[in-house]
């Protein structure tokens, strides 16, 4: 008996299929999504790691007082070893805030002698001041 092509699906009709495996080497990662899964792994790892050590302010407890009344940052990182200083600050100016408690996770300040109005919270990492989306009112 000779061997004739049909529809079934045994052996005859996979010879010439072009899905075959046999030949074909994988690459011990997954090929190229694998490759790209490791390399987001990475960044995603690295931003992590960085974004530890970096003081990060989450609430102002009130959100609005009087000049010389005490304010809480409360966040992360916040120790003497991370930041420098507090302000409030408008679209000009930076107001130094005087720090009477500061720890790992809080920042007790006074307000400063300012104007009433809204005022962004602000600290100081090293020589850089940054502005935070966190805003307080002075009456």
């Amino acid at each position: 008996m000779a061997n004739v092509r049909g529809t079934h699906s045994g052996l005859c009709g996979r010879l010439g299929s072009p899905n075959r495996r046999e030949g074909r080497r994988r690459h011990p990662t997954g090929g190229a999504p694998g490759k790209w899964l490791v390399l987001a792994a990475m960044i995603f790892l690295a931003q992590v790691a960085l974004a530890q050590g970096k003081p990060q302010v989450t609430a102002v407890d009130p959100a609005s007082g009087k000049v010389n009344a005490s304010v809480t940052l409360t966040g992360e990182n916040l120790g003497k070893e991370s930041v420098s200083n507090v302000f409030l600050s408008d679209d000009n100016t930076d107001f130094k805030a005087t720090v009477v408690e500061q720890a790992g996770g809080k920042i007790v300040m006074k307000v400063p002698q300012v104007k009433p109005g809204d005022y962004h919270v602000s600290i100081q990492v090293g020589d850089k001041i940054f502005i935070l989306p966190l805003r307080f009112k002075v009456q």
